[in-house]
């Protein structure tokens, strides 16, 4: 089964912030098919568009997940964690 995971950012990022390194990071810590991040910047606007995006490209289990930036401009995930379906 496909999984999705959704990382619904709080706070802005950083000026030097790149989403796609960001994404390569998180899928190296957890297990997901495919990542959607969402910021200001992202083109995500909210947890339903990125659910909606995940779900026409076959995901069948997608979680949603709160990160922040550090002082220093990365991205952490809060641990706090929501199934979505699946």
């Amino acid at each position: 089964m496909k999984s999705g995971l959704i990382v619904y950012v709080v706070g802005e990022e950083p000026s030097n912030w790149d989403a796609d390194f960001g994404k390569k990071t998180i899928q190296q810590t957890i297990p997901a098919d495919l990542v959607e991040i969402i910021t200001a910047k992202t083109g995500h606007y909210d947890v339903l568009d990125a659910w909606c995006s995940l779900m026409v490209r076959g995901m069948k289990r997608i979680t949603c997940m709160i990160g922040e930036f550090t002082p220093n401009g990365k991205l952490a995930l809060t641990g706090r964690e929501l199934r979505l379906c699946g």
